[in-house]
């Protein structure tokens, strides 16, 4: 079992910034890719990042491609999400996800384990 619990969410104005972080407990945290996924309200929940292991190898939405940054440390077992020039469409509850092994996914319904949620409001 695999425990997260995510910080950093919060009001921003447009063009502002936030960094998201995951703090993970319960199992090796190295043993698993990490994502991000939000969803706003009316709307399915969507993949923002991923992140694998080691933290070499990255992806990324199309619609944060060079805005967001996914990162990770292993030695404190937490993944972050800095998220720059943000957008209100950018306002969402954000997510992060645990999936067991090395490989990255995009599927939310691929990953094992999820925190509670952060809210991101952007405002215009």
């Amino acid at each position: 079992q695999v425990q997260l619990v995510e910080s950093g969410g919060g009001l921003v104005q447009a063009g502002g910034s936030l960094r998201l972080s995951c703090a993970a407990s319960g199992r090796t945290f190295s043993n698993y890719a990490m994502g991000w996924f939000r969803q706003a309200p009316g709307k399915e929940r969507e993949f923002v990042a991923a992140i694998n292991w080691s933290g070499h190898v990255l992806h990324y939405a199309g619609s944060v491609n060079g805005r967001f940054t996914i990162s990770r440390d292993n030695a404190k077992n937490t993944v972050y999400l800095q998220m720059n020039s943000l957008k209100p469409e950018d306002t969402a509850v954000y997510y992060c996800a645990a999936l067991r092994g090395t490989a990255i996914r995009v599927g939310a319904n691929e990953y094992d384990y999820w925190g509670q949620g952060t809210q991101v409001t952007v405002s215009s």
